[in-house]
């Protein structure tokens, strides 16, 4: 079969295939309720050790990666930025995204600002 005849069917095949899944509704998750915490610490770039509810909880920051605090120099620098706008005590809102595989909410954290995104605009992590 020529290469286009071949491509042809392919393609035909393909849309015969999807039409079915594209005319499903799409599976909609439940939106996750956001809340309050007060930062207990900062444990590095892109992690945090809060207190909500009386139990402690460790939130990672969704959709950055910031250099791990043994990670010489950026890892000690990314920290301390961290710590910056994040002083210990802050009641700060937590908005979670999703979980890692470790079972810890991946959350934005919003203070004054969305802290994930203050920490990606200023160099200090990547998207």
């Amino acid at each position: 079969m020529p290469l286009l005849q071949r491509s042809l069917a392919l393609f035909a095949t393909a849309m015969s295939i999807s039409a079915p899944l594209a005319a499903r509704k799409p599976a909609v998750a439940a939106p996750v309720a956001s809340y309050r915490a007060t930062l207990l610490s900062v444990e590095d770039g892109d992690t945090l050790l809060m207190q909500a509810g009386g139990r402690s909880i460790t939130i990672r920051l969704a959709c950055i990666d910031a250099p791990e605090t043994a990670q010489s120099p950026w890892g000690r620098q990314s920290w301390a930025y961290l710590m910056q706008p994040l002083p210990r005590g802050r009641l700060i809102s937590i908005q979670p995204r999703t979980t890692d595989r470790y079972g810890r909410p991946v959350a934005e954290v919003i203070s004054d600002l969305n802290v994930n995104l203050v920490l990606v605009e200023d160099g200090q992590a990547f998207a």
